[in-house]
C-alpha cells in the first residue's frame, strides 16, 4: 500500500450534515467515551463546535458503514473518513508481517489513529497510538493514572506485568496491574480504555486469573 498513490474517497464525502470527514470520526470516538468521561466529551464538542446531537448521529452512520451486508471491509470505512494515511509502516508481530497505518486525530495532537492490517488486508486492532517524538506521560503510581492522558501500550510498559482482560465493547480495553498508589502501598486496579486511550480505574481485579500477561 503507497499513500502517495492510492486514491480514497474524499474525506468527509456521506458524513453526517456534511461534516469533514476526520471531525466526523472524531466525534465518533468521542461517542464511545461519553459513558466513561461525560464531562471531558462535552469539553471536547464545545472545542470542536459541535452538538452530541452530530456526535450520536456521527457514530450511528459509522455503525451502519461498519455492519451493513454491502460494507466494504478492512482499511475503507477508516479511509472514507480520514484520508491519506500519514504514515504506512511494516510491522513484524510474531510470524506475521501487518501493516500499520496511522491518521492525525487534531482532538489529540500527540496521539495518532492507528490501524493494523493482517496478510489479506483485514483490520487486526486500530486504537490511539503516542505519536512519534510526542512525549509519554510519566507513569509511577496510580496517581498519574489521568483520564485521556496515556495508552494501553504504555500503561502495559509502566506497571509489568499487566495482563489483559476483556472489554465490554470490541472497541474496549482492560488491563489488570499492580501499582504502587500515592502513598507507596501497592494497589490492585483494572484501568480502563476506549479506543486504547486510558478512561478510568476500577479497583481490585476478580476474574482475572489465568489471563494473558502483557510484559
Amino acid at each position: 500500500m503507497n499513500p502517495a498513490t492510492d486514491n480514497p474517497p474524499p474525506a468527509g464525502s456521506g458524513t453526517p450534515s456534511d461534516l469533514p470527514g476526520p471531525l466526523a470520526f472524531q466525534l465518533m470516538l468521542l461517542r464511545r467515551m461519553a459513558d466513561h468521561e461525560p464531562a471531558r466529551v462535552e469539553d471536547a464538542l464545545r472545542r470542536l463546535g459541535v452538538t452530541r446531537a452530530q456526535m450520536r448521529e456521527a457514530n450511528r452512520r459509522w455503525q451502519a458503514r461498519m455492519h451493513s451486508p454491502r460494507a466494504r471491509t478492512g482499511l475503507q470505512p477508516y479511509r472514507a473518513l480520514l484520508g491519506t494515511p500519514e504514515s504506512v509502516t511494516t510491522r513484524r508481530i510474531g510470524d506475521l508481517t501487518c501493516e500499520a497505518l496511522t491518521w492525525p486525530v487534531p482532538l489529540w495532537p500527540d496521539l495518532r489513529f492507528e490501524a493494523l492490517t493482517a496478510p489479506g488486508g483485514g483490520v487486526w486492532n486500530a486504537w490511539l497510538v503516542r505519536a512519534p517524538g510526542a512525549p509519554a506521560p510519566e507513569l509511577r503510581t496510580t496517581a498519574d493514572l489521568v483520564p485521556w492522558s496515556c495508552t494501553v501500550d504504555e500503561v502495559a510498559r509502566a506497571f509489568p506485568p499487566a495482563r489483559p482482560m476483556e472489554g465490554s465493547a470490541p472497541t474496549r480495553w482492560r488491563l489488570a496491574i499492580t501499582a504502587p498508589g500515592p502513598d507507596g502501598a501497592r494497589q490492585d486496579v483494572v484501568a480502563e480504555f476506549t479506543w486504547g486511550l486510558y478512561q478510568r480505574r476500577a479497583e481490585g481485579t476478580e476474574g482475572v486469573e489465568g489471563a494473558g500477561r502483557v510484559e
